[in-house]
């Protein structure tokens, strides 16, 4: 897995806020939509991602920090500049030693931006998912809280710009509330308008309690749809792509588990997809 300090810092751009939109209501987890207007030779595509240096000086004495963003819309254009759209939540954590709350670096910084704001900016650099040059290929996406980010780009592009796709996108799309759950409500159904085309399909998952934090149900939304994700997983050119916090990656083991039937016969259909490189992740 790569890291951060993985990435190549030292070529940098100047970007502007064009624009800054809280997608969320009051009440919920701030969520941001920023578009950002670039130099004119940087170039950022839907498998993707760009950094964001932060000036910010720590413990350790480092200065900058950075923190990578996945494109979160079609590549744009405005003036002769390039338009990069990203999500952003204000994050916030509690120091397990100290118990003081910390507000997140990056996240804070930009959801603070104004429009007019200039911001330094790495990249293009590389995105473990890919769109399949195999049109008949099947991708299940799923995604939790911004992780909805490069799959809202994959599937614009998929659909705008691969003609002809045969093979069946399955998008599941985990939320706290219906209100943080973007791009598939009233207010910003951008994914809906794909609801029309014959491989494409979405489904969402919300927690039960979200006040109380319960655990949003993704592995129950994902357990509803056994019988098409067993007939999906049964071809060689199926993709998983998985974008979200940590705790997905085990609801997601006990879901495909109890799907397939068992723990072994998951870890081994598992292993397959990524061997072939056709399981992917961004973890954060």
């Amino acid at each position: 897995m790569a890291h951060l300090a993985d990435f190549n810092t030292e070529k940098q751009y100047h970007a502007t806020v064009t624009k800054t939109e809280r997608l969320t209501p009051p009440g919920s987890e701030e969520i941001r939509e920023i578009v950002l207007a670039t130099e004119q030779d940087f170039s950022c595509q839907v498998d993707q991602s760009f950094g964001v240096l932060v000036r910010s000086t720590d413990e350790f004495g480092n200065t900058w920090h950075h923190r990578l963003y996945s494109v979160a819309d079609l590549p744009d254009e405005k003036n002769g500049k390039p338009l990069i759209t990203m999500l952003v939540k204000r994050c916030a954590y509690v120091d397990d030693f100290s118990g003081e709350l910390y507000q997140g670096v990056a996240s804070n910084y930009l959801c603070d931006r104004k429009v007019g704001d200039d911001i330094i900016i790495t990249g293009p650099h590389r995105l473990p998912f890919a769109i399949p040059e195999d049109k008949n290929a099947n991708l299940i996406l799923i995604g939790m809280g911004t992780g909805i980010a490069p799959f809202r780009a994959f599937v614009k592009h998929i659909y705008r710009h691969e003609k002809n796709w045969q093979g069946k996108i399955r998008l599941f799309y985990g939320a706290r509330s219906g209100l943080e759950l973007l791009y598939l409500n009233d207010k910003d159904g951008d994914l809906c308008n794909y609801y029309d085309q014959a491989t494409f399909e979405a489904f969402h998952a919300l927690s039960p309690r979200p006040h109380m934090n319960d655990p949003i149900a993704l592995d129950s939304a994902i357990e509803k749809r056994s019988a098409e994700i067993i007939d999906i997983l049964s071809f060689a050119n199926t993709y998983i792509y998985v974008a979200g916090y940590e705790k997905i990656l085990k609801m997601l083991d006990k879901a495909f588990s109890n799907i397939m039937g068992s723990k072994d016969k998951w870890e081994i259909r598992k292993a397959e997809l990524v061997a072939g490189k056709k399981w992917a992740e961004i973890i954060y």
